[in-house]
């Protein structure tokens, strides 16, 4: 496979806006917004570049590269800490039990409410694969690279990583969420709060999102039946986090209503089974599958590799994967197996 995943350059802008023109919207972290692309392409070099071992309101930003073609075919991003200079926030979704004597019957409401609770965590977002290239495990590739780097440097990320996935919507990218609830108090459509709040952030939603609780019961049937579920195209990002141990705790976004999804830093599964090893050298085709990480920051590597352990736990790498690496028989790498 000649794919690799590496972090991002100030010269991936053009590819980096290509993709986000076919995100088709509700893509917050990837809006084809030039100025916004560009900011976070510089706030990606300045945290690869910052000193110092501790979550920040860092991005760190990652490609997908061919690296016979050069092109890149893909995305994801990690945040360090969300919450860390502006609010972060959350719908919960709690319940509230009343009973009534008189009429010998048990209420359970379910209310909405405005919460910044998940402040701290760190959080993956920002994945998208080219439409070509959505087979071989590219998908998985780019997810769980995000994991290795967060193992590498563990001390500049919160205990939580969390996880929002796009909500339901229909074609013309409209939400039915939205429509029911945040649309009444901005007077906006979803695809033109999404945009704003992709580009100026959510300050606009301390000023003039309700504070008190909303009854899911006052709520129209269409945006009821999407609390918390994922756009169809999500249901396969949503299967992988689950498989990494993340779980929705009715957390939802506060836009379209799609589950937020927590996992404990360290309770990942890619986080806990991979492993540091010595290579021992190159070797031909076949062996294991495992995904491979080298370098650090901005000399972040991250590919698919064949390998086979030595007697004495060293690994053979196949040369094609050490080219994309960089690495020599004596270095250390992350693996884990695929």
């Amino acid at each position: 496979m000649s794919f690799r995943i590496r972090a991002a350059r100030a010269s991936d802008f053009k590819a980096f806006y290509n993709l986000s023109k076919l995100t088709g919207g509700g893509f917050t972290n990837l809006p084809a917004d030039k100025a916004t692309l560009e900011a976070k392409l510089a706030r990606a070099e300045a945290g690869f570049s910052r000193k110092g071992e501790s979550p920040a309101d860092d991005i760190y930003l990652f490609m997908l590269e061919n690296v016979e073609t050069k092109a890149i075919r893909g995305t994801c991003q990690i945040f360090g800490a969300v919450g860390d200079d502006r609010p972060f926030y959350s719908y919960l979704i709690s319940t509230l039990t009343q009973k009534s004597e008189e009429l010998g019957r048990i209420f359970r409401n379910q209310a909405l409410t405005l919460t910044t609770d998940l402040e701290g965590s760190s959080e993956v977002g920002g994945l998208f694969l080219h439409p070509q290239e959505r087979a071989g495990g590219l998908g998985m590739l780019l997810a769980r690279s995000r994991y290795l780097f967060i193992k590498q440097h563990r001390p500049r990320f919160g205990e939580t990583v969390l996880a929002e996935l796009r909500g339901v919507m229909d074609q013309g990218g409209h939400s039915p969420f939205w429509d029911a609830l945040g649309g009444r108090f901005f007077g906006m459509t979803f695809p033109e709060a999404d945009e704003f709040n992709a580009v100026h952030g959510t300050q606009f939603i301390a000023d003039l999102f309700p504070k008190t609780p909303i009854y899911i019961a006052m709520l129209p049937d269409s945006a009821r039946a999407v609390i918390g579920q994922p756009h169809p195209t999500g249901r396969a990002a949503l299967k992988m986090l689950e498989n990494e141990g993340f779980v929705w705790d009715s957390y939802v976004d506060i836009f379209d209503g799609g589950p937020t999804v927590t996992a404990r830093t360290d309770r990942i599964k890619t986080v806990i089974e991979a492993e540091w090893l010595r290579v021992a050298g190159g070797k031909d085709g076949g062996g294991a599958t495992m995904l491979l990480a080298s370098g650090c920051m901005r000399d972040f590597v991250a590919c698919y590799g064949q390998v086979e352990k030595t007697d004495n736990g060293e690994l053979l790498i196949d040369a094609q994967a050490m080219a994309k690496l960089d690495v020599e028989p004596g270095d250390r790498v992350l693996a884990v197996p695929r």
